[in-house]
């Protein structure tokens, strides 16, 4: 495997205002270069949430549209308050225009919610609840301004998987970031290197390495059934793929790190955002990264790749940060 992934030579620069309701996110047609499921290559190289359904939208990438596949995702509202924290709720509609009330488990969750800010920052993974009616429920703390996209990852009870995707507006003064190049992420006093090659149209490993002190994390934790969890959005329409890692904790063979290894399928060449979600003494942390799929850039200065050595279990209390 190549250890020096391919990064992005340039960042995210989205200059979106969010100044009142903005309106739900609509259907938007197939891409021209090829769209691959995550994993279709082998059982065992993840789980594919990149909402494929059967005919013309079979090509498109999941998140893209609100209505597809005869399923719409409605918001209660599409206006959220900053610096908040307050619910937000939303109903699936199915073929026959009523609520939907059946979905299956995937990874201990019948709903996973992802929302992020468009400049591809904010980013949250939470756990939404269903009432009888059909109605999802969660808490969400958007802390800045701009325009936010909702994406709603779930399987229709018999169906197949699938995410419908909606746009948020948060009012106030937005000040997009941008995201400098980079395989390596630093969050909580953890290092975790991403290495591999993105190859559009093709499933492709890449494998994370968790370290904290120079030493490699040899116990993490599983969360929703698996060692961590990988979400990629392709830069300027963010295209959404969730995959994840092989091998399943407890199987007798799955190492618990420090290294997870995913096989991904991008749709096209181009840029992305992946953020990487993963459990140890007891608390959910993400860690982010931007590369691209073209052209070979030297990895970040001042980043030199950490021994990797065992480093013994800790016992410490932590509460899921970020993760319901």
């Amino acid at each position: 495997m190549n250890t020096a992934v391919k990064l992005s030579a340039y960042g995210v620069a989205l200059a979106l205002v969010a100044a009142g309701a903005t309106a739900i996110g609509s259907a938007v047609g197939p891409f021209t270069g090829s769209a691959g499921a995550l994993g279709s290559e082998d059982a065992e190289h993840g789980d594919d949430h990149s909402g494929t359904v059967a005919g013309a939208e079979q090509d498109q990438p999941g998140g893209l549209a609100s209505s597809r596949g005869g399923y719409t995702l409605t918001p209660t509202r599409t206006t959220l308050e900053p610096g908040t924290n307050q619910p937000f709720t939303f109903r699936v509609l199915g073929p026959d225009g009523a609520t939907l009330t059946g979905f299956d488990v995937e990874h201990e969750k019948r709903m996973h919610l992802i929302v992020v800010r468009r400049d591809t920052t904010e980013f949250q993974h939470v756990h939404p609840r269903m009432k009888g009616d059909g109605t999802w429920s969660v808490p969400l703390d958007v802390p800045a301004a701009g325009s936010y996209r909702a994406f709603a990852d779930f399987v229709p009870a018999g169906g197949q998987p699938m995410t419908l995707g909606v746009d948020l507006a948060v009012p106030g003064d937005f000040r997009p970031s941008v995201h400098e190049s980079s395989s390596v992420a630093n969050v909580d006093g953890y290092q975790v290197r991403l290495s591999g090659d993105l190859v559009p149209g093709r499933s492709s490993a890449v494998t994370v390495a968790v370290t904290r002190n120079g030493r490699g994390v040899t116990d993490l934790e599983p969360y929703l059934d698996a060692y961590g969890h990988l979400v990629a959005l392709r830069d300027g329409d963010l295209a959404y793929l969730h995959v994840h890692p092989d091998g399943t904790p407890g199987d007798g063979r799955t190492a618990a790190g420090p290294g997870v290894t995913f096989h991904a399928e991008v749709p096209s060449a181009g840029t992305y955002r992946l953020f990487l979600d993963f459990r140890h003494e007891g608390e959910v942390r993400t860690a982010e990264f931007t590369v691209t799929t073209a052209g070979a850039v030297p990895e970040a200065a001042g980043a030199p790749a950490p021994p990797v050595t065992s480093q013994g279990a800790h016992e410490e209390d932590g509460g899921e940060h970020g993760h319901r």
